[in-house]
Formats: structure tokens, C-alpha cells, sequence
């Protein structure tokens, strides 16, 4: 019954209004003049504003819940499920995903609240201030609240069983409660010390990981470029497949890479999610619109250019027959890499997803806080959820990988379903201040 409904949120529900909101926000934000190579440089560059939480720090926090696990599991999943054609629609996805990124950041810089010198905000907060004159107090503090509470739980199963699992599936010969035990205290301990040491664990790992982890898939890449033409093409025909199962409309083939390429997009760079603007609001940058397009960056970086490089790599490896049938997520990914450059790059990205997984449960963890400081300001409150938290995480190492998969994938469709029909129905305040700077 849950993998019926998943499929059905994650194939037609979620990509459709995704497609439509992006489309939509495109125009009125006028995309494509936004991303002239200059002018975007140039509104990265001139973003910050005084001291505080710099636009770069909140992106690479944001980055931080998406990239590593995302790119590297969640990408193998989508190739393994919907098969090459995924890659095609995650592409796809990522195009009309920035528009969608860019709304919900600005106007969580928008809405946002200020407290003892730093900055606070997201999605929840967008809803209930954004719609109070159009709906009502009563029914934008209760939508608000909503949202909220799906994050708290997005947090606990796609940030925090998700990742402890990718982590766990590195150490094979270990002991995986081990692992769970070990991130558990890693969690426990960041926390001890604030939103301030999250964001500056993040700011310090996601850079060099991502350095890493394109220069080895930029050799393998460069050493099998014979096999490029060959990937495309099927890239390709995979993403429009019309092969008829029981007169469907749409052929199965076509339905899985649609569903999977978009979701696990999505899973990855977060956009329209409602995840990542809590990050972004905490920047401490000069205009709304300057923040919206480090969300635009957020998903260049993470999708175009981190979810290309493993997906490249892993159909490399499927072109050459070195990796087993039944490998699926990052042991998929490791496969591919040791059977196309050596054991010692496995060993490099397994550290790696292990280091980016940390990040991403940090990443998180600060996401439930924002969540939590929603409803209450109470300590007990807060060091409570840390604690659940970290018992996720660790139930997360022993839990069965489809199930897994199924759970985030639902919490993931619903948040971005009600996240993205707010979006819409704000498209003209989002135009408004795309339009204040250009």
C-alpha cells in the first residue's frame, strides 16, 4: 500500500507539479536573465552584508543536508530503478528545480525573524506570515505548523535513517550498530555546542569532499571517454521509452525514469522540499534575491555537476561489466569506482560518504531545531529531539533498505506537494523581488 502511494506521489503527483511551478516561477523571475554567466557571478560576489552567518556558510549548510548520500546512493538507486533514462529526467528536474529554489529561498530571507544578532526562518515561517493575509491567522499558523512537523519527521527519516544507513553499507565487515553508535555520538556532541559549530563543521567539510569526489570522477570519466557517446544515447532512449504494458498510456520504462530521476533529484538538491531554506535564512546577505541565487548554485553544484559526475561513473562501469547485477546505492557507487580506477579510490569515497553523511545529519539536525523553535523555545524540548535524533541514526544502520527508501520517499512527496503549491500561489511576491534587482 505505502510503495502504491509513493509511486504514485513520486511518478505523477510530485514531477508534475514541480514541471509546473518551475515553469511558472521561470517566467516571472526571468530566469534566464538571472543566469547570464556576468550578472551571476557578480550577485554571488556582492551578496554579504556585515559580519554574522556569511551567504556561502548557509549555502554550504544546505549543501550539506544534500550533497554526499544524495549524490552518491541516491543517484546508484535511481539508475538501478529506473534505469539510465533516470539520469535524463533528474536533469531535467534540476532545470526547472532552480526557479523553484530560488522562490522558496527568497522568501524565507523574507519572512525570516532576528534574534540576539542572527537569523532564523523557512518554510513554516513563509506559510504562516506569507498567507496571513490571504487565508486567515488560524489557517496559516496551522498550515505552518503542518509543515513543520514534517520536517521534524523528513529530519529524523530521510536525515537521519537515510544517511546512517548509506554510511553503515561502507563498513561491510563491521559490525553496522557500531557505526550507528558512533554518528549517534557525533550528533549528540555538535549539538552540545550549538547552531554556530554545525554550521562551521559544515562550512569546513563540504568544500574539499566535493573536491575529492569530482577530481576521481572527473578521471574516471576522462579515461573512458570512448564509452561518453555510447551512455548518452542510451540516457536518452531510456528517459523517453514507450514501451506498452497493458495498453498503458505511458510506457513502464519511461514511468520508472521519470519517477525515479525526479525523486531522487529532488532528494538530492532538496529543491522545493522546503528542507534548505531553513539553512539559507540564517545568511546574513544584503537582499532576498541575493540568497535565492545561492539556491540557484545549491542546485548547479549539486545536481548538474555532483549527480552527473557519479551517474557517469556508474554507467561507465555498467558499460564495461564490472560491477555485480545485484549492487544497488553507495555500494553500487564503490563498485564502480574501484572497478574503474583502483581499490584505493573505493577506500577514498567510502571515507568520503561517511564524512558527508556526518555533515548531512548535522545538516539536519540544525533543520529539526528550526522545526522545533516553530512551536516552543523549550531546552527540554530541544535536547529531547537531539536525542531522538540520534536514536534514529542509529536504528537508521539496521533498518531494511526498501522500506527505507519507501518511508523517505512519501515524507519527501508530501512536504514538496504542499511546499510547492505555496509556491505558487506566492509567485507574485517571488517576481517582486526578483524584479527589485535586475
Amino acid at each position: 500500500m505505502l510503495e502504491s502511494f509513493s509511486s504514485v506521489l513520486g511518478g505523477i503527483v510530485m514531477p508534475a507539479l514541480l514541471i509546473l511551478c518551475g515553469i511558472v516561477l521561470a517566467i516571472r523571475i526571468n530566469l534566464l536573465k538571472i543566469l547570464s554567466p556576468l550578472r551571476f557571478i557578480r550577485t554571488l560576489k556582492e551578496a554579504s552584508s556585515n559580519e554574522g552567518t556569511s551567504p556561502l556558510k548557509a549555502m554550504c549548510t544546505a549543501l550539506a543536508g544534500t550533497l554526499g548520500v544524495g549524490n552518491i546512493a541516491g543517484v546508484a538507486t535511481a539508475i538501478t530503478a529506473g534505469g539510465s533514462g533516470a539520469v535524463m529526467w533528474m536533469w531535467i528536474g534540476a532545470i526547472f528545480s532552480m526557479s523553484v529554489k530560488y522562490g522558496e529561498v527568497a522568501l524565507a530571507v523574507k519572512y525570516r525573524r532576528s534574534s540576539n544578532g542572527s537569523f532564523y526562518g523557512g518554510a513554516m515561517y513563509t506559510i504562516r506570515d506569507g498567507l496571513h493575509a490571504k487565508i486567515g491567522s488560524r489557517a496559516s499558523c496551522f498550515l505552518g505548523g503542518l509543515f513543520a512537523l514534517m520536517c521534524l519527521i523528513n529530519s529524523l527519516v530521510t536525515g537521519n535513517i537515510v544517511q546512517s544507513n548509506s554510511a553503515a553499507s561502507v563498513f561491510r565487515n563491521v559490525n553496522p550498530m557500531l557505526v550507528g553508535i558512533v554518528l549517534a555520538a557525533g550528533i549528540i556532541l555538535a549539538s552540545t555546542f550549538g547552531k554556530s559549530s554545525i554550521t562551521s563543521i559544515t562550512y569546513a567539510l563540504i568544500p574539499p569532499l566535493s573536491g575529492v569526489y569530482i577530481s576521481l570522477s572527473l578521471i574516471v570519466i576522462a579515461s573512458n571517454l570512448s564509452l561518453i557517446p555510447d551512455i548518452m544515447r542510451d540516457i536518452f532512449i531510456g528517459a523517453f521509452s514507450f514501451k506498452a504494458v497493458s495498453g498503458a498510456a505511458m510506457g513502464i520504462g519511461m514511468q520508472k525514469a521519470i519517477r525515479f530521476g525526479i525523486t531522487r533529484g529532488i532528494f538530492s538538491n532538496e529543491a522545493g522540499c522546503g528542507t534548505a531554506p531553513s539553512a539559507h535564512a540564517s545568511a546574513n546577505v544584503k537582499t532576498p534575491h541575493h540568497q535565492g541565487c545561492f539556491g540557484i548554485f545549491e542546485v548547479i553544484a549539486d545536481t548538474l555537476v555532483l549527480c552527473s559526475m557519479t551517474a557517469f561513473v556508474i554507467l561507465i562501469a555498467q558499460k564495461r561489466g564490472i560491477i555485480s547485477p545485484s549492487a544497488d546505492g553507495v555500494p553500487l557507487t564503490l563498485e564502480a569506482f574501484n572497478g574503474t580506477i583502483g581499490k584505493l579510490s573505493g577506500y577514498i569515497i567510502g571515507i568520503s560518504v561517511v564524512l558527508f553523511a556526518y555533515a548531512t545529519l548535522l545538516a539536519q539536525q540544525y533543520y529539526g531545531q528550526v522545526a522545533i523553535g516553530y512551536f516552543t523555545r523549550s531546552s527540554l524540548i530541544r535536547r529531547s529531539y537531539t536525542i531522538l535524533s540520534s536514536a534514529a541514526a542509529f536504528w537508521g544502520t539496521i533498518m531494511n533498505v526498501k522500506t527505507m527508501w519507501t518511508a523517505a520517499d512519501i515524507v519527501v512527496g508530501i512536504m514538496t506537494t504542499i511546499n510547492v503549491l505555496i509556491l505558487l500561489f506566492l509567485s507574485r511576491e517571488i517576481s517582486e523581488i526578483s524584479q527589485s534587482k535586475l
